[in-house]
């Protein structure tokens, strides 16, 4: 498979010469005015070469962007791939679009000459050829070396003369032919043993060349964190509505209809002490309840346990009120921010509601780890599957991550297993680390 895809890479250089060749040709066609044409069909056929480079070094290597990167944000940019997820370099901006009316042609033109993407993969067209392509041929030309001296050279040896060599081997009797045998074997050993090794620094080599230019990365970054910013207000708004919502039609009704008890309990107390006394006692079921109001709002806004205890207990707590058979497993190096353990907690309930109302899973398992300054939380069922990506509690669940710089990662395939997997960048408090482990 490996030794296939180095051999694909070999010869998909020709193509990427000859895109090149397209567009150099349009380029130096500029001045008579033939270029004003052929320039947007070459620039588009080599965008195609290396989206589809790109696509390659991603599926074939664990090379691309983070699990954490999304379509068109620069948060991407960084290496490595969490959860099994294996992004796609990022790519530059899409090429100019066709402007419509007379002179479009040229304007589109004049704008693909100022699209610093289409130079980008320019340069790539120039060096592909030369550096990638030569390196993918080692592994190849070292296991067809090797064919030619394990299988060919001991049927031919006596018909090639004095001259045969085979590498540093002078075949001319049959111990060196069994020499050049072995040595071909391990010429074929280790063109398949390079293969892999060979792909990865071709991915990493193609994701130098081919990954969005600095200002593209900068402008995606700044919508990323514009974009953000607006979800965050949205998000307070909402919750700043949610919590007078909660207290006008809970707390401070009770509060209400409290007082208004009290002032007929007073009118009562002198002629009908025993109709006071009833309304009193109505007076404290309802500032009982008025607190259990109180509190049930405060535990929306930030779980005591969270705020005395951390994540993993808090997310224990979740397992215990849980109907499901919920088992959880905490390696978290002591307290993190706040803000982090806030988000993790409540992107957790909303998974065990999911679990609970649409999977039919009986069991459900989640692990939550910090590593390489990243909170990685997996929450794992065995139910239906067949989980929307796009659903509107996954949206909010990546909004609600987003600030974080954060992301969510759904693998619900039909007939299940259903696994989400969440990241979000953070450090540390405590530097001590602390395992322990739950069933709810």
């Amino acid at each position: 498979m490996d030794l296939g895809r180095c051999q694909l890479l070999s010869l998909a250089a020709f193509a990427v010469s000859g895109a090149g060749c397209l567009v150099i040709g349009a380029l130096l066609l500029l001045p008579v005015g033939a270029g004003f044409l052929l320039l947007p069909p070459a620039a588009t056929a080599l965008r195609n070469m290396s989206d589809r480079y790109r696509r390659w070094a991603a599926a074939w290597t664990e090379t691309g962007t983070v699990a954490r990167a999304r379509a068109g944000v620069g948060a991407g940019a960084r290496t490595g791939a969490g959860a099994g997820e294996r992004a796609v370099i990022s790519p530059p901006q899409p090429l100019p679009a066709r402007h419509a009316g007379r002179g479009g042609l040229r304007r589109r033109t004049l704008a693909i000459l100022g699209d610093a993407g289409f130079w980008h993969d320019l340069r790539w067209a120039w060096a592909e050829p030369w550096t990638g392509a030569l390196l993918a041929a080692v592994p190849l030309a070292l296991v067809e070396y090797g064919l030619f001296g394990a299988v060919v050279q001991p049927f031919v040896w006596r018909l090639l003369g004095d001259g045969n060599w085979y590498a540093f081997v002078r075949v001319d009797s049959t111990p060196s032919m069994l020499a050049a045998l072995l040595l071909g074997l391990a010429f074929t050993a280790a063109g398949l043993r390079l293969a892999p090794v060979v792909l990865r620094l071709h991915a990493r080599w193609s994701r130098r060349l081919l990954a969005a230019p600095y200002t593209t990365e900068l402008v995606r970054r700044i919508e990323h964190l514009a974009g953000s910013r607006a979800d965050v207000l949205d998000v307070q708004a909402a919750e700043l509505r949610r919590i007078e919502r909660d207290l006008h039609d809970g707390a401070q009704a009770r509060l209400v209809s409290l007082g208004m008890t009290l002032d007929e309990a007073t009118r009562l107390l002198d002629h009908d002490p025993q109709a006071a006394r009833a309304l009193l006692q109505e007076v404290r079921a309802t500032s009982q309840r008025a607190l259990q109001d109180l509190r049930e709002l405060v535990h929306g806004v930030l779980p005591p346990v969270l705020a005395d205890r951390g994540l993993g207990d808090a997310v224990r707590s979740l397992a215990l009120d849980s109907h499901l058979d919920v088992h959880v497993e905490a390696a978290l190096p002591g307290r993190l921010p706040a803000p982090v353990e806030s988000a993790g907690y409540f992107a957790v309930a909303e998974l065990l509601a999911n679990a609970a109302k649409h999977s039919g899973a009986p069991e459900v398992r989640i692990h939550l780890s910090h590593t390489g300054g990243v909170l990685r939380v997996t929450v794992a069922d065995d139910g239906r599957g067949g989980a929307d990506p796009a659903g509107s509690g996954l949206r909010g669940l990546r909004r609600r991550l987003e600030p974080f710089d954060g992301t969510l990662v759904l693998h619900s395939p039909r007939g299940g297993p259903t696994t989400a997997t969440l990241e979000i960048p953070c450090a540390s408090s405590l530097p001590k680390t602390s395992a322990s482990s739950g069933t709810g």
